[in-house]
């Protein structure tokens, strides 16, 4: 069974930081491209970041752009969102969804992917809030 259980979230004034966990569980951890993803109320799905585990390839919006870093640590299948110069407007509710990719697509193309639901597999989401 596929299991992405995210961690890590909670309550920071803004310009600090907090590190967010995509765990992941019942598949080849290797073969995936896992992002990132964030809703905030009354808003739309914004994809932020997603790695390719295979080859480390990255993709940012530019909404985080030189603020935030995806890496993975293939040994414990888990994915990590290094968040610092948090603003108010990153508070939401960030999720992590996986998309097989197999070395046969980019970090890019695998965000389009997942931001177009071609993904069953997503985590339950972990709450940020940005204080002013």
């Amino acid at each position: 069974e596929v299991q992405l259980v995210e961690s890590g979230g909670g309550l920071v004034q803004a310009g600090g930081s907090l590190r967010l966990s995509c765990r992941t569980s019942g598949f080849t951890f290797n073969d995936y491209a896992i992002g990132w993803f964030r809703q905030a109320p009354g808003k739309e799905r914004e994809g932020v970041s997603c790695v390719t585990t295979g080859d480390g390839g990255t993709y940012y919006s530019d909404s985080v752009k030189g603020r935030f870093t995806i890496s993975s640590d293939n040994a414990k299948s888990t994915v990590y969102l290094q968040m610092n110069g948090l603003k108010s407007e990153d508070t939401a509710v960030y999720y992590c969804a996986a998309i097989e990719s197999g070395g046969r697509i980019t970090a890019v193309q695998a965000m389009e992917h997942m931001s177009e639901s071609d993904t069953d597999y997503w985590g339950p989401g972990t709450q940020v809030t940005v204080s002013s």
